[in-house]
């Protein structure tokens, strides 16, 4: 008997994900707990393990395809060897052995029937069921899926199959003519591509990123306010201790634990920049979670670090490295994602000296880092040389005043360019 193996609960507000990538094609032996497939969500990258030892029967859907929690992917003969390709192929026979059936049947029409069995213009295979991502797309604008020529594996129809005939003026099925008028209109063409240019579709998590920083740019009445930090002191501390802080707790000292510190001094005495809008009321939070703008490959990752506040230096520098390492590799888990109530992005590792970080929303602030760079600056009243770096604090305007943006950035330049001032609690 097959097992099922199905889409997994993905976390809160996540109901489906792409095939990014199978491990495993049909009749490979598979181990027990074994990852056979890639996930990938708006949020993080997923494996899924095989359930069962065996060897795989059945890919159900193919790599691309969109697929909702709970949805059937993969059938596992559990206790097979990976001796699976000889059902493979009776598979493919027996689906072949109907085509010869047809020809005879249409010999009238011989001349077409090339061209109609062409992969390009391959009808859907009725055997296989719709993803249900693509099933209610074509429920959605009164489709026959039958009429809608299909390029995934098996002939699957992939999603973009059924964007693509839209988009080239399918019509609706003909038990849907009527309706046809009211249907809403097919996306927009994509452009023809000139030599020299290659589409690459966007994935879920960079579409996320950009949906979801165009609604903050469309809903908060965002601001931003800048100071500059001479960081001369924060450098000397840091160069006096970093050898023994490594020696002791196994882990380098950098500059995001002390402004991850002095952001935490600074919310507490300035709440609203740790609070965020629901609605009509405004929600204060008693704990600062704080969220660490990591870049990938992939795209821009928030990891939060729970109850900052609470932790010393070399638990923030360990969760930093932690967190960096897993989110290149994309290792991290949902939860690790969720929630916070402040974020820090430091472009300066890229070398950005000056830039307005968008908000993560619903969050009401962000903290952007930028590279530290030697400048004049005037210091009791001679011009001297300093490393100084710029900071950029953007806050939603409805619930942060600028009183509050500014004092909270001046607290911010204070811990930084007296530390120990963080140390003391003053």
């Amino acid at each position: 008997m097959a097992t099922e193996v199905k889409v997994p609960a993905l976390g809160e507000s996540v109901s489906e994900a792409t095939i990014a990538k199978w491990y495993k094609k049909v009749g490979d032996a598979v181990a027990a707990d074994e990852p056979i497939v890639e996930l990938e969500t708006d949020k993080v990258t997923v494996e899924v393990n095989s359930p069962v030892a065996g060897a795989i029967a059945e890919l159900v859907v193919a790599e691309g395809d969109e697929v909702e929690v709970g949805a059937l992917i993969a059938l596992i003969n559990e206790g097979a060897s990976a001796s699976a390709p000889a059902p493979a192929e009776k598979t493919e026979a027996k689906k072949e052995e109907p085509a010869p059936a047809k020809k005879e049947e249409a010999k009238p029409a011989a001349a077409p029937a090339p061209a109609a069995a062409a992969p390009a213009t391959q009808a859907a295979n009725a055997d296989h069921p719709l993803a249900p991502a693509v099933r209610k797309l074509i429920e959605d604008n009164n489709l026959d899926a039958t009429k809608i020529p299909a390029s995934g594996t098996d002939g699957r129809l992939t999603k973009g199959d059924v964007m693509d005939y839209m988009a080239g003026g399918g019509s609706a099925a003909p038990r849907a003519v009527a309706a046809a008028p009211a249907a809403p209109a097919g996306p927009k063409p994509q452009r023809n591509l000139r030599d020299g240019e290659e589409r690459v579709k966007m994935s879920k998590l960079r579409q996320t990123i950009a949906r979801r920083l165009k609604e903050a740019q469309n809903t908060a009445a965002m601001l931003t306010t800048y100071n500059e930090v001479d960081m001369t002191n924060l450098l000397e501390c840091r160069n006096k201790y970093k050898d023994g802080f490594e020696k002791k707790h196994g882990v380098k000292l950098g500059f995001m634990s002390f402004f991850i510190k002095a952001c935490t001094t600074a919310l507490h005495e300035w709440p609203a920049v740790n609070a965020e809008i629901d609605g009509d009321s405004f929600i204060y939070k008693n704990y600062c979670d704080i969220g660490v703008a990591v870049g990938t490959p992939q795209g821009l990752v928030v990891p939060v670090i729970r109850s900052a506040e609470k932790k010393n230096f070399a638990d923030l520098e360990s969760t930093i490295v932690d967190f960096g390492k897993r989110a290149r590799d994309g290792k991290l888990g949902m939860d690790e994602m969720s929630g916070g109530s402040f974020t820090i992005s430091n472009g300066g590792v890229f070398g950005s000296l000056l830039s307005s970080p968008i908000l993560n929303a619903p969050q009401s602030g962000i903290l952007g880092m930028h590279k530290t760079q030697m400048r004049p600056v005037a210091i009791d009243g001679k011009v001297e040389i300093r490393p100084m770096m710029y900071l950029a604090l953007s806050y939603d305007h409805r619930i942060i005043d600028g009183r509050e943006a500014v004092s909270f950035l001046v607290r911010v330049k204070e811990c930084i360019e007296n530390p120990e001032r963080i140390l003391l609690d003053i």
